[in-house]
């Protein structure tokens, strides 16, 4: 079966893999998880402001999570934190309540090692700790070139400090608040990290420099982490959506064609919330698509 690809184009749904072993489709549950209830957990997501962060705050949070979601500037962390906080109409998820969720905006800069220190200090002081890290902040391919839908640049077009920017936020920036948040994980021996990514296709499409290497290295990262923390306590899974979302890394000169088949990115909602939850303890090294997930269809090696 296939289906779209982050901006449009046709590729085959991505495998779901545990550890060194690849696995493909159905995973013990994963695709049809029970109802999980996420009372008691503290969750800290990174770029929590809009789009994908955005839902899958809310979505934590709904499911009865803690959240402290962050961003780089005051307003725009407090502006989230409290749509998601009050029932603001066309906000709830999947028809829940939100009126009254417990979530909290954090200005944290992940690009940097002083700011991510503070960040996680101040979440765990403000949560009494921390149970689930979504690494979530990045930017997209509109920071080096605006037109890169309809007018791609060849790699040697993309200038340094571009390259720079990107590559720091969406792969050390991954880097920087794992290394941060594991030492706490490790001490009370438990602990999901939840790193997002997308679709194998859109890591090596034409004119994708930088951002398509930026997240090849994430998920290379992430099995990294899974089989470094093997035996304990902390999963390390990917997550992506398996096509793209309507968020402000997808341009606004897109054709209307493939605009049509861009996700909602509610969709993170119930994927993020398995992997939150107790139901998945033990369960690390996957990549999971929630395209696929929501769906319950049956993957392929892309």
């Amino acid at each position: 079966m296939a289906i779209s690809g982050e901006f449009g184009q046709e590729h085959r749904p991505s495998q779901v893999v545990r550890g060194e072993s690849p696995r493909h489709g159905k995973v013990g549950g994963v695709t049809q998880p029970p109802e999980p209830q996420l009372q008691g957990v503290r969750a800290l997501v990174t770029g929590g402001t809009s789009g994908l962060g955005f839902a899958m705050s809310q979505a934590l949070a709904a499911a009865g999570a803690r959240v402290v979601l962050t961003g780089r500037t005051e307003d725009r962390v407090q502006a989230a934190a409290a749509r998601i906080g009050h029932a603001t109409p066309g906000l709830d998820v999947q028809g829940l309540d939100v009126q009254g969720l417990d979530v909290q905006g954090l200005v944290m800069d992940v690009r940097d090692e002083h700011s991510v220190a503070i960040g996680v200090d101040r979440t765990i002081e403000t949560l009494g700790g921390l149970d689930v890290l979504v690494n979530n902040a990045g930017i997209g391919m509109r920071t080096v070139n605006p037109r890169f839908m309809t007018e791609p640049a060849g790699f040697w077009q993309v200038t340094p400090d571009g390259f720079r920017d990107l590559i720091a936020t969406n792969l050390t920036g991954y880097f920087l608040v794992a290394k941060t948040v594991v030492p706490y994980m490790l001490k009370t021996g438990h602990g999901k990290i939840i790193n997002i990514s997308v679709n194998e296709a859109t890591m090596r499409r034409r004119g994708f420099t930088p951002y398509g290497p930026s997240r090849a290295a994430t998920d290379a990262l992430s099995q990294i982490m899974a089989a470094d923390l093997a035996g304990t306590g902390v999963d390390v899974n990917l997550l992506l959506p398996g096509g793209a979302t309507r968020t402000g890394m997808t341009p606004d000169d897109a054709p209307p064609a493939a605009q049509t088949t861009w996700l909602d990115p509610a969709i993170m909602g119930p994927p993020v919330v398995w992997l939150a939850s107790r139901a998945s303890d033990g369960q690390t090294g996957l990549r999971i698509v929630a395209t696929e997930f929501a769906a319950g269809s049956t993957g392929s090696r892309t």
